[in-house]
């Protein structure tokens, strides 16, 4: 039985995911709009092996009513942005973080009297 070790170079030590700055900001554009109507209060961000999650609440004791996730294992097939609702069905899926959260900016558009 040979055991080989491999260097600490050659090792893959599991990274976590993030949003980077540009990201942050389109996302953080969209959240500032609205907590300024009143309509979201709070975010939380969680950064895991496989994904990066932005959470968006109503209040801060409640589940998220959206998630933002990027998840670049998907990248290939279907785009690593998407927009996930309450209920957790996907609202929106794509490869650009903009495109994806139009859905988002369609809840704020309302008819005005």
């Amino acid at each position: 039985m040979v055991i080989k070790f491999l260097p600490a170079s050659a090792r893959r030590i599991p990274e976590t995911v993030a949003f980077d700055r540009k990201e942050l900001a389109v996302i953080l554009a969209i959240y500032g709009r609205m907590v300024a109507a009143g309509i979201w209060r709070d975010y939380g961000i969680s950064h895991l092996h496989d994904a990066a999650i932005f959470s968006i609440f109503r209040r801060s004791a409640e589940h998220p009513i959206y998630r933002v996730e990027k998840r670049p294992g998907l990248q290939d097939r279907q785009g690593q942005y998407s927009v996930i609702g309450m209920d957790g069905r996907i609202m929106k899926r794509g490869h650009d973080l903009k495109a994806a959260l139009r859905v988002l900016e369609r809840k704020m558009i309302r008819m005005v009297d």
